[in-house]
């Protein structure tokens, strides 16, 4: 009875911490700051200031990473971004 307790608590555990995964926003040469701002405004729920220093980030840097959580709940907000012009991935 030891072992199945055992092996069920791990398994909870493991549940809870789950597997994050990130969007990583790429710089382009084809995108406005206003737009990237607003788009992370949009999609990822991000406040003003927030979006403001990831569009920093993205263009002296080449890339930032704007969203954390498992890949169900990223995939539709990646999916918005490439809808609306940027270069982005889940990692």
């Amino acid at each position: 009875m030891a072992t199945i307790e055992k092996t069920q608590n791990l398994t909870s555990i493991l549940e809870q911490i789950g597997v994050n995964h990130e969007i990583i926003l790429y710089n382009d040469e084809v995108n406005t700051f206003d737009h990237v701002i607003e788009t992370l405004i949009r999609v990822c729920d991000h406040e003003e200031l927030q979006a403001e220093q990831c569009a920093i980030l993205v263009h002296y840097t080449g890339k930032c990473a704007v969203k954390t959580g498992s890949f169900d709940e990223l995939k539709p907000q990646c999916t918005a971004l490439l809808d609306a012009g940027l270069s982005a991935e889940i990692i």
